[in-house]
Formats: C-alpha cells, sequence, structure tokens
C-alpha cells in the first residue's frame, strides 16, 4: 500500500514540441544512466516518471508524533471532512458528466490542457505566475504527504521511504511508502486516518494562506493612481497612440487622472483635437480624440460597423461616451457623424434608444408590437431611454400587472404600445415585458478611445483590500468563505461572467495598477506581491488538492478512505462480509468516478464532432 499524490497528465497541443522534445532527450539520458547502472540506489524510474527516494526525516517525524492524542482527535476531524468532501465530489463529476452531455459544446474550461496546472499550457495561468504556482505546488504536496507519514507514526505504522515524483525538472508529486506489514496490522480506524491526514493539513494550508493573505498581505496593497488600460480596441485611437494593456493613464494635457472613474471627465476636458497623453508617469504619447465602435448589432438599426469612429452628435463634437449620451440628451432622432476608413459621412435620423427583439407571444405582441422585429425602445413609462442599461433600470421598478406606455421606433417609424407587464418568470415569451435584450446603445458599443478600463478595485476588494466590489456577488465576499470560493473562480472569472478578466495573481503586467502601502510598504512592491502571489496559490493550489484527493476512486486517498469505510459498515451488517463484496463497491463507484472525468473532459468534443 503506499499513499501518493500525483498529477495526471494528459495530451496536450502541438506548441509544446519543444517542451515534449526536451523531456524525451531528458529521459533518454535517464534511461542510458540507468542500464549502465549509474543511478543511485534511491532513485528508481516509472515508465518517464523519476521517483527519488529517502529515509531521512522519519526521525523528525517520530518527534512531531509525540502528543498522539491530540493528532488522533486531528485527525478524525478530518476524516469527516473527507467524508463530506468525498461525498460532494461523487455529486460534482456526476452532475459536472450529465451536464456535459446536454451542452455538447465544449468551453474553454473543459480542454484536456486546461486540467493541468502548468503556466503555459493551461491558458489561464500565464507564465507570469509560475513562481507563484510551483511554491503552491511544493507546499501542497509536502504538507499533503508530511500528513500521511505523521499519521503513520502517530498510529505505529513504520515508514519504509518517504520522496517525490519528477517529471524532467517538474515535480509533479510526492509519497509515503507504509511498510506492508505493519500497515495490514493496523486497525481500519488508523488506517483512514492516515489516508484522510494529508487533504486535511491541505485543507488547513489553505485557511491559513487565505487568512494572511485577505488579511495584512491585501491590507497593504492599494491602487496605483490613474486609469487602469485593461484592453485596447483594435483601430482605435488608444492603439494609434502606442496605449498598450497594463498601462495606467495618469494624466491628460497635463490634468492628472487619478482613477478610472476620473478618465471620462479628463478626456472631455481635452477637447476633440490631439491630446497628450501620459502614462504609467514616465512617458507620454499624442492621441487623437474620437468615439471608437467597438462592436455593433448586425442588421443594427444604424448604419455603423466596428472600427467606424464617432465625431459628433447634431454637429458638436464628441470624444466619449458620457458627452455622447449628453449631446443626445432628450432627442430621440440625432444626425451622427462618422468616419469610416478615413472618409467622414452623416448619418441622418438616427433612432438612439435601446434596441430588443419583440418576442413571438408576450405581453408587447398582445399589445400589437410586430413578433420577432427589431424594436428601438425611446421611452418606457414616460422615462427618455438613451441605451439597454437606463431600460433595465427602470424595469427594475415595475412589477407585474403593471400597465406602461413603450414607445420607440420600428421600420424607421415611430410608434407606441400601452402594455400590461407579465410575469419575470416567462422567459420563453421575452420575459415581463415580451422582447429579448440586444444591449448597448441602438445595439451598438462604444468605448471612450477605444480603451476598455481594468475594474482594479473590484478584483482588489474580491480579496480582502480596499475597493468597491460591485455586482451580484458583492454580498458573497462579505465573509471569509464566500472570498475563498470567489477566489478559486479568480482564474477563469471571465469565463463565468463575473469581471471581464482573469485574476491570475498581481503578475503578467496588472501589477502596474497596485502598489504596496501600510503596514508592509517598507518591504517595496514587488515583495508584497510576491509575498501575495504565494500565498494565492499556495491556498488555491492546496484547497483543488484536496478536493482532487477526495475523489473516491483508486489510488486517490478517497478510493482508499472509501473502501476502509465500505469494510467498516459491512462488517456492522447481519452478514458475513468479503473482500470481493468490498471490491464490488470500490470498484463501481471508482469506474463511475473515472467515467465521470473523462466525459466531462471529452464528451462535448465527441459529441459536438
Amino acid at each position: 500500500m503506499q499513499s501518493s499524490t500525483v498529477v495526471a497528465f494528459l495530451p496536450i497541443s502541438d506548441t509544446l514540441t519543444w517542451i515534449l522534445a526536451g523531456i524525451a532527450a531528458y529521459w533518454l539520458a535517464i534511461i542510458a544512466l540507468r542500464q549502465r547502472g549509474l543511478l543511485p540506489d534511491y532513485v528508481k524510474t516509472q515508465g518517464p516518471i523519476l521517483t527519488i527516494h529517502t529515509k531521512r526525516g522519519r526521525a523528525f517525524l517520530d518527534w512531531l508524533a509525540g502528543p498522539r492524542r491530540f493528532w488522533r482527535a486531528w485527525a478524525n476531524f478530518g476524516v469527516g471532512i473527507a467524508i463530506v468532501v468525498m461525498g460532494a465530489m461523487f455529486v460534482f463529476l456526476l452532475t459536472a458528466a450529465f451536464a456535459a452531455a446536454n451542452s455538447p459544446q465544449p468551453s474553454s474550461v473543459q480542454q484536456p490542457s486546461n486540467v493541468l496546472v502548468i503556466p503555459g499550457v493551461n491558458e489561464f495561468l500565464p507564465l507570469s505566475a509560475t513562481p507563484g504556482i510551483v511554491i503552491g505546488l511544493l507546499v501542497g504536496l509536502v504538507v499533503h504527504e508530511g500528513g500521511h507519514g505523521l499519521l503513520c507514526r502517530v498510529e505505529d505504522i513504520d515508514i519504509d521511504s518517504m520522496g517525490v515524483a519528477m517529471l524532467a525538472v517538474l515535480p509533479i508529486g510526492a509519497f509515503v511508502e507504509p511498510d506492508q506489514e505493519s500497515s495490514r496490522a493496523a486497525s481500519r480506524g488508523a488506517q483512514t486516518r492516515m489516508f484522510a491526514a494529508g487533504v486535511t493539513f491541505n485543507f488547513a494550508v489553505t485557511i491559513l494562506a487565505f487568512a494572511l493573505l485577505f488579511g495584512p498581505v491585501v491590507g497593504s496593497i492599494g491602487v496605483a493612481p490613474g486609469a487602469a488600460v485593461g484592453g485596447v480596441a483594435p483601430g482605435s485611437p488608444a492603439e494609434a497612440a502606442g496605449i498598450q494593456p497594463n498601462d495606467r493613464i495618469t494624466a491628460i494635457e497635463g490634468q492628472p487622472v487619478e482613477s478610472n472613474d476620473d478618465l471620462s471627465e479628463t478626456l472631455e476636458a481635452g477637447g476633440s483635437g490631439t491630446v497628450t497623453v501620459e502614462l504609467n508617469g514616465d512617458r507620454t504619447e499624442e492621441m487623437d480624440q474620437s468615439l471608437p465602435v467597438t462592436a455593433a448589432l448586425e442588421d443594427s438599426p444604424i448604419d455603423i460597423e466596428p472600427g467606424d469612429l464617432i465625431l459628433a452628435v447634431d454637429g458638436d463634437p464628441v470624444v466619449t461616451e458620457a458627452g455622447f449620451l449628453e449631446a443626445v440628451g432628450d432627442s430621440e432622432v440625432v444626425d451622427l457623424t462618422i468616419e469610416r476608413d478615413g472618409e467622414e459621412r452623416t448619418l441622418e435620423a438616427v433612432p438612439i434608444g435601446s434596441v430588443v427583439q419583440v418576442a413571438d407571444d408576450g405581453p408587447l405582441t398582445e399589445a400589437g408590437a410586430p413578433a420577432g422585429e427589431r424594436f428601438v425602445i425611446t421611452e418606457f413609462d414616460g422615462e427618455r431611454t438613451q441605451s439597454y442599461a437606463d431600460l433595465e433600470s427602470l424595469l427594475g421598478d415595475t412589477d407585474p400587472g403593471d400597465e406602461v406606455t413603450v414607445a420607440g421606433y420600428l421600420g424607421g417609424e415611430r410608434v407606441s404600445y400601452d402594455v400590461t407587464l407579465g410575469e419575470r418568470s416567462q422567459l420563453t415569451e421575452g420575459g415581463t415585458v415580451g422582447f429579448f435584450s440586444v444591449g448597448g446603445i441602438s445595439g451598438v458599443q462604444v468605448s471612450d478611445a477605444g480603451l476598455e478600463l481594468y475594474p482594479v478595485e473590484e478584483y482588489l476588494a474580491v480579496l480582502g483590500g480596499d475597493g468597491d466590489a460591485q455586482g451580484s456577488y458583492g454580498h458573497i465576499t462579505d465573509s471569509f468563505l464566500g472570498k475563498v470560493a470567489f477566489v478559486l473562480f479568480l482564474p477563469i472569472v471571465s469565463v463565468v461572467g463575473l469581471l471581464p478578466y482573469n485574476f491570475a495573481g498581481f503578475a503578467g503586467g496588472i501589477e502596474n495598477f497596485y502598489q504596496a502601502q501600510g503596514l508592509l510598504a517598507g518591504l517595496g512592491d514587488w515583495t508584497v506581491f510576491a509575498i501575495a502571489n504565494a500565498l494565492f496559490w499556495t491556498g488555491w493550489i492546496n484547497i483543488q488538492l484536496g478536493f482532487f484527493n477526495c475523489i473516491p476512486a483508486f489510488p486517490l486517498d478517497g478510493g482508499h478512505i472509501l473502501r476502509t469505510s465500505t469494510e467498516s459498515v459491512l462488517s456492522r451488517l447481519p452478514l458475513e462480509a468479503t473482500r470481493g463484496m468490498v471490491r464490488v463497491v470500490t470498484t463501481l463507484v471508482g469506474v463511475t468516478m473515472l467515467v465521470s472525468f473523462l466525459f466531462m473532459l471529452f464528451g462535448p468534443q465527441l459529441l459536438a464532432g
């Protein structure tokens, strides 16, 4: 019997040709050394995996195992946690497999390469996160296998050896080899405590790492002055000026920009010509002022395309979205001056409002609106709606059964309908009004100078720092466990749509948006960010290791706990329990878990193909 933690490897993309070639060359060298008898006795090979064995550290474990009553109580507590998590993982994998069967279109998260915690291979883990991930992985492996070793000595189970498993120079696992005879002689309770110890220590490290991260460390990180640039639209004035993602706009025409909220007002103050933009406090660029279209609805009521520049509304120059809406004001129809492919043109009588599609059957069609048509709503219940955001806000103040007037433009003609609002649950009929939203301003998305701002304060608030966490998740992050749950999704948070960018620690350029302050400021920005990244990934990886090892399937800890638990339950039944009965239960559960896991990864690709 051997307790082990191993990261499984799956097929990956051709972009790793050189890495795979290097591993192959490394492994050929290991084979040559083994055939010549040059490998030390403590180094063994298992396929492409190199294992390094040692007996050192057993004296330290014997000393640490002194307070046996405490460690047994700690391990019993861990057994309870492990069993609960095992049940949760069983349900999770089954649910994920059924979801994959019902949603054959694979998501980026389900790509096999994204199961691997390898920066540069997993698209959600950039190379800049490598130091933090390596630290987290090493800590996770050491405490996991150290926990097994500690409980072996507490339960008087001898240890043959301990060690690490390597793929080339990458540590991918660790192991403790209990003595077979003393392990078999141990009670089922002792074996269960030993197997549960690894995940218990992983969860304990997770709590410690996140407590330090959410407390003193993130409390020593503040938002740096300036507007944080998260993205730049292709062909936009910002791109032409040389502004890049991860830059901070610190001044425009010498006027300081303190935060994201200041950018629009400062751009407006710069006028409609060319402005000088200060970046990161140390360089300047010249930028032409205009408002680019970043996205447009197909068959939009406006003859406008992504890449067009909006120059003026009814002859008044505009350079920001706020300025555009201010220029529109209460006018439902305006003339727009745009630039396309270097040429100016005028779009006459453009309705400005919220574009929706009338449902086939709903309150709006019952009021007389033609089903399936695009409708630009410019007025709702007597209030002007310049964009879908305005309309959404007004809808929040209504109740089913209310009678409202919905007015706007349909096919170029102004129309008005008296609508009795339906139930909010009528999603198939377009909700309470009877339409499906399109979003934006008349089906168009615009962005100040083509800049997409990085919501620096929201990410900091989620991690426990001084910031403003907005959105439906705000109440979740008010508690420690809520923060932990949310942080688990940060590397893929843009996929689930809660925040616009994935977060892989204070690295990859976004550290430019933050600065050290308060208690740890004396250590400097680089040191504080390094500590934060190490804690972030240590907590993240340890909880992932704990969850993964609780899957009730061999050779994971959950599989061993399932075996001992099954033996314990069957021994209490009024029948003669046999090894075959235990094997049937564990095999059935293990195969179910394996099939669910593989189908979760490869099912969508197979069904889509």
